[in-house]
């Protein structure tokens, strides 16, 4: 019997990532998106012209684990047999950044499913992250959409 990957998404699920920021992650990131900005990449300039004293990381890095935890709420579903749909990134709502993250700092992202709408095929979950002083750094909604799988008639004609 066909069913909905939403058939295993919980109300109340609760998942986490964690990660320490280091120099090559800011690094790195930088490189990816061309935001190379004083604030990440120069530690003499934050020293001298910023109230924080050091390099931060960027608010799209920290977006970006919560994209992973994202991944992590949905591994144990989306090689399930059978399924009519799968899950792909609708969008991330009501995104804060309230602290800065600060190279060295452990992030942990918490993602809870807080509700789920059928007949639009959307799951929607609550985003926070936190630092390991557990001061909230980051907060936002995460929007997962169930595509419709193609038919297994359209897929065995894309295969020949």
């Amino acid at each position: 019997m066909a069913e909905s990957g939403l058939d295993y998404v919980k109300i109340g699920e609760v998942f986490r990532f964690a990660k320490t920021v280091g120099e090559v992650d800011v690094t790195l990131f930088a490189g990816l998106t061309g935001d190379f900005s004083d604030t990440h990449i120069n530690e003499q300039y934050m020293n001298e012209r910023s109230s924080l004293g050091t390099r931060i990381a960027h608010g799209a890095l920290i977006v970006g684990y919560m994209s992973t935890v994202s991944t992590v709420s949905i591994a144990h579903i989306i090689h399930k047999p059978g399924l009519t749909d799968f899950p792909v990134s609708s969008g991330y709502d009501r995104i804060r950044f309230l602290r800065p993250t600060f190279l060295g700092d452990t992030v942990t992202v918490t993602y809870e499913i807080e509700s789920i709408d059928r007949e639009v095929g959307k799951s929607f979950a609550k985003m926070e992250a936190i630092n390991q002083r557990g001061e909230l750094l980051a907060v936002g909604t995460h929007v997962m959409r169930w595509a419709k799988k193609l038919s297994d008639a359209a897929n065995s004609q894309v295969a020949n």
